[in-house]
């Protein structure tokens, strides 16, 4: 059976959000069209601002209304640390902890030969310019424990130790609540490697 072509077009727009298949966006499309229209409309002028209103911040990368954004603006921040993320959400979840009082920087990804992306692809160059024109002391680097974020950790320590500044890494491991039998060997190892005294 054929849909109407807006359903069609609606089906097709939902698949293209990362995980949702044909049929989640066929539940999703007849959702949609179940709904009151000022819910619609206030749904499609949301998706339209986060396009037209939001930009990167031309200093940390991270995403902002106004340039530069609030938590470079912040005078009150420690600006002789950079924590350095891969993506904006990373910059929230730090943000929700409300212990780290440095400042960011957002790479827009990690690099990742597989898939052809090399550090002109990322947000390094800009990094680079910071720490030659700002007091930085320390960068912590919180990329991802994955394959490609542990490569662009190593990379980016290779850049930035030669300036003299301390490169540090957040601790991996074990997560609290977790057993020691159902880790894997990655996890496991992380855990050993950032093990502190007690």
């Amino acid at each position: 059976m054929h849909y109407p072509e807006p359903i069609a077009k609606l089906i097709d727009s939902y698949m293209k959000l990362p995980g949702i298949g044909q049929k989640t966006a066929t539940r999703l499309a007849f959702y949609t069209l179940d709904m009151k229209e000022e819910v619609v409309n206030d749904f499609a002028k949301a998706l339209l601002s986060v396009k037209r209103d939001l930009h990167f911040c031309s200093i940390c990368g991270n995403i902002t209304e106004e340039d530069p954004c609030e938590i470079c603006q912040d005078t009150t921040r420690d600006r002789s640390t950079i924590l350095v993320v891969e993506e904006p959400k990373d910059v929230m979840s730090m943000e929700k902890m409300r212990e780290y009082r440095g400042l960011y920087h957002v790479l827009h990804g990690v690099l990742s030969p597989m898939e052809g992306t090399g550090p002109e692809d990322i947000n390094i160059a800009s990094l680079l310019q910071r720490l030659h024109d700002e007091a930085v002391e320390e960068v912590i680097i919180a990329t991802n424990a994955t394959t490609d974020g542990e490569a662009t950790a190593m990379y980016l320590s290779r850049l930035i130790k030669p300036a003299g500044i301390k490169v540090t890494r957040l601790a991996h491991g074990l997560a609290v609540g977790s057993d020691i039998e159902y880790a894997d060997e990655v996890t496991l190892l992380k855990a050993v490697e950032g093990r502190r005294e007690l």
